[in-house]
């Protein structure tokens, strides 16, 4: 199985000049400067938030309690914060659309965006055009920091941080050699799965097995026939949780004993409940940090007061970056260049851990693996 981005990278460098001619006009017809000065002016610090669809309101929620904290304690330097939401629910191409929405209509301060790879990159290259701040908090994609553009964040461990990570778990700790990588057929599974083997290349590890399957189809019965004959000691999968939770239930089924691992992805509670959490019962996972632990009960108890229920990853991210952006705006104020270099300058102590940057914007502190023991995460040591 061959995997890469490259074809749809090529398809990005064409489609931003199309993108420029096409939806920056119409804002110049309208009145509205495409790029207006850098000091940014205003009562209110509006901060910009892209969501993938409106089906899940877990980084809405995440990001909406940081920003009410940040307002109960005098705003940004005496400004209210306003939280500014935009699904990317659409055609492809509405991750442009939204984020031009946000720069020149709602005139945001800064933008985070909690959606996969693929949007991540139209909404990046619009705000570095116009020289605005996006931070991401869920993409996982590191093709995104490749531009090596001063204007984007991570605030999340992207695929080549996860990889090492399991890496080290599999191959160094636990001494497995038959490992088998299973995932989907979308784009974010698939960059995913490359980095993964890019990773393990470097490090020398015997080359996984790789098994792919059609998302639309929820018929695991061929793919867990494969994994079965193939003898693997474990297995990493790569997807969505509805997918990674039916393969993990049928595997219990036909009795197979492998010790099954998971990337971040599959915590994107948009399909994940504390229910389903249970069914990962002794699967290994990517973190973000202790936000389920003594570090991050004061975000878990104002989250469940609020809204009822359990915060899961996608909302400690959003809480984290959100009051990033807000603490970068209270030491830079309101000029767009500084608020760029106080994010980089930044050391925050969040719910998904210590949060600094490199110089590409990614994340320095790649996260930590747990373990779900009796229906509850558990740090792996």
């Amino acid at each position: 199985m061959k995997v890469s981005g490259n074809s749809y990278m090529r398809f990005l460098k064409f489609l931003f000049p199309v993108f420029l001619v096409t939806v920056l006009p119409y804002y110049v017809v309208c009145g509205v400067q495409p790029f207006p000065g850098n000091e940014l002016k205003g009562d209110t610090v509006k901060i910009g938030l892209l969501i993938s669809d409106n089906k899940s309101p877990s980084a809405r929620q995440g990001a909406a309690i940081a920003v009410r904290t940040a307002n109960q304690n005098g705003g940004c330097n005496g400004h209210p914060v306003r939280l500014v939401v935009r699904s990317m629910e659409g055609p492809w191409g509405t991750g442009s659309k939204e984020t031009v929405n946000l720069i020149f209509d709602e005139k945001v301060w800064a933008i985070i965006g909690s959606h996969y790879g693929r949007n991540a990159h139209l909404a990046e290259q619009v705000a570095t055009k116009e020289r605005i701040v996006f931070l991401s908090a869920w993409a996982a994609d590191p093709t995104l920091s490749q531009a090596f553009v001063p204007w984007f964040f991570n605030c999340v461990p992207n695929n080549l941080q996860q990889a090492d990570l399991l890496i080290h778990e599999i191959f160094t700790k636990r001494k497995f050699s038959k490992v088998a990588l299973v995932g989907d057929d979308g784009y974010d599974s698939k960059l995913a799965i490359s980095s993964f083997l890019k990773t393990a290349k470097t490090k020398g590890v015997p080359v996984p097995a790789l098994f792919s399957y059609d998302n639309q189809n929820q018929d695991f019965t061929s793919i867990i026939d494969e994994l079965d004959k193939a003898g693997s000691e474990a297995i990493i999968l790569f997807g969505l949780p509805r997918s990674s939770i039916k393969i993990i239930d049928q595997m219990r089924h036909r009795k197979m004993s492998r010790q099954v691992f998971g990337a971040l992805s599959l915590l994107d509670e948009k399909e994940l409940s504390e229910m389903e959490l249970k069914k990962y019962e002794g699967v290994v996972l990517i973190t973000p940090g202790h936000w389920l632990s003594a570090g991050g009960s004061a975000f878990i108890d104002e989250y469940q007061s609020t809204y009822g229920t359990m915060p899961g990853a996608v909302a400690a991210y959003a809480f984290d970056g959100m009051n990033m952006i807000i603490e970068a705006v209270r030491k830079a104020g309101g000029d767009r260049d500084k608020i760029q270099k106080s994010l980089a300058d930044l050391k925050f102590e969040g719910v998904t851990g210590t949060i600094t940057f490199d110089a590409k914007g990614n994340r320095v502190n790649p996260g930590v693996l747990m373990e779900i023991k009796n229906g509850h995460p558990a740090a792996v040591e």
